[in-house]
C-alpha cells in the first residue's frame, strides 16, 4: 500500500483522465496504420466513452467519429465533428438523420432493409456514396475466437442465406447511390491478431466473388490498447496488410477503435467509508460501485492500487469484501485474502484502464453520475461535475 500523496484533492468517487494517455494511444494506431496504408481513418468508437471533453481530444487528434445512433450523431455534430468525420453505424438510426448524413458526405454504412428503403428517398440529380456491413458468425470464420458455442451475430447481411447479395442487388439497382464500402466489424472475446487476418480473407473472397468496386473497408474495432505481452498496433496492421490481397490494399482502411484509445486513459477513485466484521468476514463499504468499474459485472480482478493515510497497518486474520455504495447485495469489487493488509475509513483505492464503456454503461441508480476530473501533472479540473436531482428533473414533466 502506498501512502496517500496524490488524488487526495478530488471529491470521491470520481473518474480522472489522463489526455496523454489518450493522445498517446490515438498516435501510436494512426503511426501504424501510416507505415503500410497512405489512405486511413481511425473512426473513434463514441459508445465507448461519449465524454464531451474525450470528443473534443479525439476531434482535435484527427480522429472521426463512430456513431451508432441518432443521439450520438447529433452528439458528434455538437461537438464539432464535419458530416464528413462521420461514420454512422448500426440500427439506431433516424431516417432524417440517415439521409442527411449521406447528403452531407459522411460514412454511412446499411444495417438493414429499411435503410435500404430510405435511399430511394435521395434526389435523383446527384449520386451517392454507401456502405453495407456484412455479418460475420465467429464460430464459422475462427472458431478459436469464439466466446460461446455459436458465436452468431445480429448485425449486418449474411451471405450465407444470401442475404448479402439481395441487399446488394438492391442497392446497385438504384442509379443515384453507389456501393463504396464493406463494413466487417466484430469484436472477438480473444482480440487476437489472427482473428482479423481470418475475417480479412473470408471477407475479401466475397468482395471479389462479387466483383465489388470499393473506396474503403471499415474493419471496425475490438483491439488491445498498448498493453505488456499483448499485441500491439502494428501487429494488427501488418496482419491487415499482409492478408490482404495486392489489389485491396489501396482502399482506405477504417478502424474503430474504443477500448484500445480510451481503457488506459481513466482511472477512478473511490473511497473506504466504513468497516464492519460478522460471519467470520471483513465488510469494506466504499463510496464508489462496481456499477461504474465493471458495469458487464464479469471481471473476476482489477488493475488496482491503494493508498492510505499511513503505512502501518495490521494484517487482516479474516477475508475483506470490497464492496460498493449501493443496496444491491451484488455489488461486490473483489476480495482481499487472510494475511492481507487491513483497510480502514479513509484509505482510497485507484482502478486504473477504466475508461471503456464503464462511463456509458453507468447506470443513474441511487447514486448519479460521479465527478470526472482532468489529470494534468498534479493538478485536477472538474470537466464534469457530479449530477444532482437538478439533471435528473430537468427534461422531466411532473
Amino acid at each position: 500500500m502506498d501512502t496517500i500523496n496524490k488524488f487526495s484533492s478530488i471529491h470521491t468517487p470520481a473518474f480522472i483522465l489522463d489526455e496523454k494517455e489518450v493522445v498517446r494511444n490515438i498516435n501510436g494506431f494512426k503511426s501504424a496504420l501510416d507505415s503500410l496504408f497512405p489512405q486511413n481513418i481511425i473512426g473513434y468508437s463514441v459508445k465507448t466513452n461519449s465524454l464531451p471533453y474525450l470528443l473534443r481530444i479525439v476531434k482535435e487528434h484527427g480522429c472521426n467519429a463512430e456513431v451508432v445512433s441518432y443521439h450520438e450523431y447529433q452528439l458528434a455534430l455538437a461537438m464539432g465533428f464535419p458530416l464528413e468525420r462521420i461514420i454512422y453505424n448500426g440500427p439506431l438510426k433516424s431516417k432524417e438523420t440517415f439521409l442527411e448524413a449521406i447528403k452531407g458526405g459522411a460514412i454511412v454504412n446499411i444495417e438493414n432493409w429499411r435503410e435500404i428503403e430510405w435511399l430511394k428517398d435521395l434526389p435523383k440529380d446527384k449520386k451517392y456514396g454507401v456502405g453495407i456491413r456484412i455479418n460475420v458468425n465467429i464460430s464459422a470464420v475462427s472458431p478459436e475466437d469464439e466466446a460461446c458455442p455459436d458465436d452468431d451475430s445480429r448485425f449486418g447481411f449474411s451471405y450465407e442465406s444470401g442475404d448479402l447479395r439481395k441487399a446488394i442487388n438492391k442497392i446497385q439497382q438504384l442509379s443515384n447511390v453507389r456501393l463504396m464500402g464493406i463494413h466487417s466489424h466484430r469484436e472477438p472475446k480473444t482480440r487476437s491478431v489472427k482473428f482479423y487476418s481470418r475475417v480479412i480473407e473470408y471477407v475479401q473472397n466475397i468482395i471479389l466473388e462479387y466483383g465489388l468496386q470499393l473506396d474503403y473497408w471499415d474493419l471496425g474495432g475490438g483491439f488491445f490498447g498498448i498493453m505488456p505481452s499483448k499485441p500491439s498496433y502494428q501487429e494488427y496492421v501488418d496482419a491487415f496488410y499482409h492478408t490482404l490481397r495486392p489489389e485491396l490494399r489501396k482502399l482506405c482502411i477504417i478502424v474503430e477503435p474504443g477500448n484500445a484509445i480510451v481503457a488506459s486513459g481513466f482511472d477512478y477513485v473511490m473511497e473506504v467509508i466504513d468497516v464492519k466484521e460478522h460471519d467470520n468476514k471483513i465488510y469494506v463499504c466504499t463510496d464508489g460501485t462496481r456499477n461504474d468499474v465493471d458495469p458487464f459485472f464479469h471481471k473476476s480482478n482489477y488493475f488496482k492500487e491503494f493508498l492510505v493515510n499511513d503505512n502501518e497497518r495490521s494484517i487482516a486474520d479474516k477475508i475483506q469484501i470490497v464492496s460498493g455504495l449501493s443496496c444491491l447485495e451484488y455489488d461486490r469489487l473483489f476480495e482481499l485474502p487472510t494475511g492481507s493488509n487491513r483497510l480502514q475509513a479513509g484509505d482510497r483505492i485507484i482502478f486504473h484502464r477504466v475508461g471503456a464503456y464503464t462511463m456509458t454503461l453507468s447506470p443513474l441508480f441511487i447514486h448519479c453520475f460521479p465527478n470526472v476530473y482532468l489529470q494534468k501533472e498534479d493538478k485536477y479540473s472538474l470537466v464534469r461535475k457530479e449530477w444532482s436531482e437538478k439533471q435528473l428533473l430537468e427534461n422531466s414533466i411532473y
